[in-house]
Formats: structure tokens, C-alpha cells, sequence
């Protein structure tokens, strides 16, 4: 009688000052989202406007860090952007293709992917960030030792294992950071991702490239894997992937960006001519390998009932649910969703495992996982989060924020119980639909 009338009254009533901060957070929220709307017709990945506070005041606290230098950007780089709300805003375009984010150390250029990956969400008034967008279909990818694949095709990446090791159709309960990272490309193209963003600093060096020196030592024919710097080029051309990736410490990409920004103390300059006369003046020999062209892999079919949550020995419902924001509770598992850079709310967690959970009860057997979340994203639209459920009927499901297809996929791919039926035409066919797959494990 006490409670609730006044939290009624103080979310109703809203007086003048109240009103005009709740206009404010809605023509931020519709500028940024016009904002995004429009990279696609100018070709361009992302935006950061001039003036944008990108560092964070700590690595546990989001908001902006106090006297920091806003960020700003040479006339080459700069675009102009017309926003109903916000008029015209000036400022970095990153456009489509391999771009590459050079500088000196602490100059800014894990500062502004960072920016970048959040840039997928719209942000806040006085966040800092609130000229900044990214395609909604950007996935920060990274190295992850450690972790589950399960029937990836990382063949265009490795190939001719010892041992004669399958990699058309990878599985590997202790993934190397070479192979989880190759892994991780083929998952996001699958799961529709159209940018991938990486920083070197957790990237697999073998994955990224091989210098000179290393290709003198060590033949081609020797190396089972095929650098990202062979195929960065090829995943755009041919599939239309861009790449934007912070580059500290190796030269080997100047051949194939199409575009090379240097960060100068949180300012962006244009240094791609310099880059493409460095890499034609012959500063660096190393030659780029010859690799068969890369054909899409056969879309995989999960097996449903190797998503579903184990219950307790007592027969109750499975618990599914958020511990903080990377870890997710899923049955009797603790799933790790620690390389999932882009979920920024436990009740987004939350959500991932309870659409896990309906993949597992509704999802239709023998579609694909890119079905599965075509599907998902379908239900979400016209239902919302409500329909995640499991609830008794009327009940809302809980405290849910809703996850982009990408990052549910990311989660799918982790389970470490997760398995899929071989393709058709392949040996393990024969085997009955939906049992086990035998795994790698030890891989070092």
C-alpha cells in the first residue's frame, strides 16, 4: 500500500526536468540508431565522431574517464553523416574491407576497437560514446585456449594435421589458440557475422601470420596452418567479411588493407600510401603462400537433444541461469562465455541460456544452426522475450535482456555436451543420427 503507489507515481508522474531527460535518452538512442542505419549505403563498418570520449575511467568501470582526450580524425578519414535528431555529424568512417589500426603503445588503437565493439549498442547520454556505431553484425573475435569445437571445417585455415587428423570437420574438447581462433572464423560466418574485429594482442600469432624468416626455416608444405594474412584478403573479396584489426608489432598485413589508420594520442590518421610504399619498397620479403580458394562449409545440424540442460539426479528442471556475466549455469555444466567480448548485461546471459534451452524443445531436427537462429530472431521479433520462457502461462520468464543471434550462437558452439551430425556423404553417416562423436582431446 506504501511501496508501490509511490513507485507508480514517481515512473508516471514525471515533472518537466524528468520529462525532458526521458526526450533526451530517446533522441540520443534514435540519433545512433540512424547513425548505423546508414553505413551500409555509404559503405562504410563503423563511425566514431569527432569529439567521442573513448577511454573508460577503469577495467571495471564503464563510464568515461575523466580529462581524457576526445577523439578526433584527419579530413581524409572523415565522413559526414545526416541524423534526424542530431543534424550532420562529422567523423571517423571505417569503411568496408581490411582495415588496420596501427600506433604506438598507449596511443589509443585498443581504445578505439573496444569503442568499436561496443559500437554495436546504442549508448547512453554522457557515456562518451554516443557518436560511435558499429554494424550490428560485428563479432569481436579472439584466441581461446582451452575451449570446446565441435564439426568446424577449419580446413581453410589447417590442414594435414599429424597423425592424419580431421579438420573438414573438426572436433576438439581442449582447442589449441590457433585452432579455437580458426574455429571462431567459421563460426561467426556461419552465425552471419559481416565484420570481424580482432586485436593482435589476443590473437594466436602462428594464426595471424608467419614472417620471412619462418617461412625460410620452416617450408610451406610443412605448415599445416594457413595464416589469417592469406585469407583476410579472400574473406572479403569473395564472401564479403570485412576485418578490422589493431596491428602493433607486424607489417605483414600492408599488402592486403584496404585502409591503415594510425592512432597519435587518440587521433586517427590516414597512413594507408605510406603502408602500400612500405610494403612495394621491398622492407619485408615475406611471400604469401598459395592456398586452394576457400569453399563455404557444409552448414552443420546440431543434434537437439546434445543441447538440452541435464537435470539432477532427482529428476527436477534443469537450472539455467546467469552467474555474472560470463558464466552461464546450464544443468549440470558451467558454460564459459568469457571469449563472448559483446554481452554487456547479465540479463543478456540470462536470456542466451534460456534461448539455448528452446533450441533444445522447439528447435525444428535437422535444421541447421543458422536455421535455428534465423528461427530464434523470428520468434523474438514478433513475441519478444517473453516467449523464452520455460514460465507457467501468463508468467513473464524473468529478468531478460535480449542477445544479438550471434553471441546465442557463440554460447551454442561452447557447450561442451553440443554435438552435430556429420554432413551428408561423409564416413560417420552411417552412424545412427545423434550419437556421440568420438573427440580429440589433449590437443596441445
Amino acid at each position: 500500500a506504501e511501496t508501490l503507489p509511490a513507485a507508480a507515481e514517481a515512473a508516471l508522474e514525471l515533472d518537466d526536468d524528468a520529462c525532458g531527460e526521458a526526450l533526451d535518452w530517446l533522441d540520443c538512442v534514435a540519433t545512433q540508431e540512424a547513425v548505423r542505419a546508414a553505413l551500409e549505403a555509404r559503405g562504410l563498418v563503423a563511425f566514431v565522431a569527432d569529439g567521442a570520449v573513448l577511454p573508460r575511467r577503469s577495467g571495471v568501470d564503464d563510464t568515461p574517464l575523466p580529462d581524457a582526450v576526445p577523439f578526433r580524425c584527419e579530413s581524409s578519414l572523415r565522413v559526414e553523416l545526416d541524423t534526424p535528431q542530431g543534424g550532420t555529424i562529422a567523423g571517423l568512417g571505417v569503411p568496408r574491407g581490411v582495415t588496420l589500426i596501427v600506433g604506438g603503445g598507449y596511443h589509443g588503437k585498443s581504445t578505439l576497437l573496444r569503442a568499436l565493439e561496443r559500437g554495436v549498442y546504442p549508448h547512453v547520454p554522457g557515456d562518451g560514446r554516443e557518436g560511435v556505431a558499429t554494424d550490428a553484425r560485428a563479432l569481436k573475435l579472439r584466441a581461446e585456449d582451452g575451449r570446446r569445437v565441435e564439426g568446424v571445417a577449419i580446413d581453410g585455415f589447417i590442414r594435414d594435421l599429424p597423425l592424419g587428423r580431421d579438420t573438414a570437420h573438426f572436433r576438439s574438447d581442449d582447442a589449441s589458440g590457433s585452432t579455437s581462433q580458426a574455429a571462431g572464423v567459421v563460426e561467426a560466418l556461419e552465425a552471419g557475422a559481416c565484420v570481424l574485429l580482432m586485436d593482435e594482442d589476443t590473437c594466436a600469432t602462428n594464426f595471424m601470420t608467419r614472417d620471412a624468416r619462418m617461412q625460410a626455416l620452416v617450408a610451406p608444405e610443412r605448415e599445416p596452418i594457413t595464416p589469417l594474412v592469406d585469407r583476410v584478403r579472400e574473406l572479403y573479396d569473395d564472401h564479403g567479411v570485412s576485418t578490422v584489426l589493431v596491428a602493433g608489432s607486424s607489417g605483414d598485413f600492408f599488402d592486403v588493407a584496404d585502409t591503415v589508420i594510425e592512432m597519435q594520442s587518440f587521433a586517427a590518421r590516414d597512413r594507408g600510401a605510406d603502408a602500400s610504399r612500405i610494403a612495394a619498397g621491398g622492407a619485408a620479403t615475406r611471400r604469401g603462400e598459395a592456398v586452394a580458394p576457400w569453399i563455404a562449409p557444409t552448414p552443420r545440424i546440431p543434434v537437439l537433444r546434445s543441447v538440452e540442460p541435464a537435470g539432477n539426479d532427482r529428476g527436477r528442471r534443469p537450472r539455467v541461469a546467469a552467474r555474472g556475466l560470463r558464466e552461464l549455469r546450464y544443468g549440470r555444466s558451467d558454460l564459459d562465455l568469457s571469449g563472448l567480448e559483446q554481452l554487456v548485461d547479465p540479463s543478456q546471459t540470462r536470456a542466451v541460456g534460456r534461448a539455448l534451452q528452446w533450441i533444445a524443445s522447439h528447435g525444428r531436427p535437422g535444421a541447421s544452426v543458422a536455421e535455428h537462429l534465423d528461427a530464434l530472431d523470428d520468434l523474438l521479433d514478433r513475441e519478444g522475450l517473453d516467449a523464452l520462457g520455460p514460465a507457467p502461462a501468463g508468467r513473464h520468464p524473468g529478468n531478460l535482456a535480449r542477445p544479438r543471434r550471434l553471441e546465442i550462437a557463440g554460447a551454442l558452439n561452447r557447450l561442451r555436451t553440443l554435438r552435430v551430425d556429420p554432413p551428408p556423404g561423409d564416413p560417420q553417416q552411417t552412424r545412427n543420427a545423434g550419437q556421440n562423436a568420438p573427440e580429440a582431446k589433449g590437443e596441445n
